[in-house]
């Protein structure tokens, strides 16, 4: 479904990511976990087709990514929701407005539909009260829902998620982190998740990737992670202040 082959890529002479390789298969949450500026959303960054590597390759189901033509690459994202960090809504619309406006551009659905639709994701995460404000009357938890319900209203395939859960309180992580799931089990979306919280990975990955100086260290299911006797790996995951890390 994604594969990335020995993926490199430098900004201003930097090397953040350093032959990074790995496959997502159809169906699976991935969650990629490290340090703060260790390569994790360049990853997700090069799995969208909004960067390109300066080595190796991004392929989505057997189709190059890297370096594509437009058609190419919007055929692909066509397939994929991405979740921000930020949540990066239009500012002059409503929470309502931003959420229906995927199905508006796809010119596939009746009115009476894009309500019902919209209403419903509104509902399930919690807007139903901030349909009607605009991103700068909300909190930073409710953009970053209102994103996610824009991106859940197209019914991708793929979804690309940078920390969903950051700055949430704990139930609302958990409400997330259930959605996630949720999409995996009813819809079997692919779902790779970039996220320091490892309580969360440990909930929704099927397998756990860790990148460190740019690098691969760790790749396997969340048991195995947990055991894992990396002392860089133990260090992340535990969050001891005592260890080979270095601090960034």
């Amino acid at each position: 479904m994604i594969e990335l082959v020995n993926v490199k890529k430098k900004f201003d002479g930097k090397i953040v990511l350093n032959g990074v390789s790995f496959k997502v298969e159809r169906g699976e949450t991935f969650v990629i976990i490290g340090q703060s500026g260790t390569g994790k959303t360049v990853t997700l960054r090069h799995i969208a087709g909004l960067v390109d590597p300066d080595e190796g390759h991004v392929l989505i189901d057997g189709v190059r990514m890297d370096y594509a033509d437009a058609n190419t690459k919007t055929t692909l994202r066509e397939k994929m929701g991405i979740v921000f960090q930020s949540g990066a809504l239009i500012n002059w619309m409503t929470v309502e407005e931003n959420i229906a406006l995927p199905l508006i551009e796809s010119r596939k659905y009746s009115k009476n539909k894009i309500e019902e639709i919209v209403n419903y994701y509104l509902r399930i995460l919690q807007l139903t009260d901030a349909r009607n404000k605009m991103p700068a009357e909300i909190s930073g938890g409710m953009k970053k829902r209102a994103a996610l319900a824009r991106v859940l209203v197209r019914n991708p395939e793929i979804i690309l998620y940078d920390e969903p859960t950051a700055g949430l309180d704990p139930v609302m992580s958990r409400m997330i982190d259930e959605l996630v799931r949720q999409m995996q089990r009813d819809f079997g979306v692919t779902s790779v998740v970039v996220t320091h919280e490892m309580q969360s990975a440990y909930y929704i990955a099927d397998r756990i990737a860790m990148l460190y100086k740019g690098e691969l260290i760790a790749c396997d299911v969340p048991e195995n992670i947990k055991s894992s006797k990396n002392p860089i790996v133990q260090q992340f995951i535990t969050g001891s202040i005592e260890g080979p890390i270095e601090v960034q």
